[in-house]
């Protein structure tokens, strides 16, 4: 059997491919939420391979008008402490990027504390840690998964 010529942890990796208007932009913002350098730079293209979390993100720059919301909700990266919810909003604040903190809100029937960030292309990131696994919130169990407003991000 034909082994894989990349090694990563695990037996598996999430691959996520996003269209960019501006690869230099984006690439930076990229590496402040995953905290590294490109594993890989082309002419419009970035690659990032982070061992923590577990993923390989590629940033694809295309010249084509896009429109974000029509192709994804949001992303996420899950952390285990609150200060680390709290670390990653003064990292994106101190750079200039709006932020949107939530705490102790109810989503997908998990409480949680996040914060909210957009790349340049306004692809939505919440960085968040879950504070009770299981929520039981009869308003919420009407309405379902959501997210908060996020247009005050752009």
């Amino acid at each position: 059997m034909r082994q894989s010529a990349v090694d990563f942890p695990g037996q598996y990796r999430v691959h996520v491919a996003l269209n960019v208007s501006n690869l230099e932009q984006s690439q930076r913002s990229y590496e402040m939420l995953l905290r590294t350098a490109p594993s890989k730079v082309r002419p419009r293209y970035a690659k990032f391979e982070p061992v923590d979390p577990s993923v390989n993100l590629s940033l694809n720059q295309i010249d084509e008008a896009f429109e974000v919301e029509k192709g994804s909700a949001h992303f996420g990266i899950q952390v285990k402490s609150i200060e680390e919810v709290h670390e990653s909003a003064r990292r994106f604040e101190k750079a200039g990027y709006k932020t949107l903190h939530e705490e102790a809100t109810t989503s997908c029937y998990a409480v949680q504390d996040k914060v909210w960030v957009s790349d340049p292309d306004g692809h939505k990131w919440e960085i968040f840690v879950v504070l009770d696994a299981d929520a039981k919130d009869q308003l919420y169990a009407e309405s379902g998964c959501c997210g908060p407003n996020l247009t005050q991000l752009q």
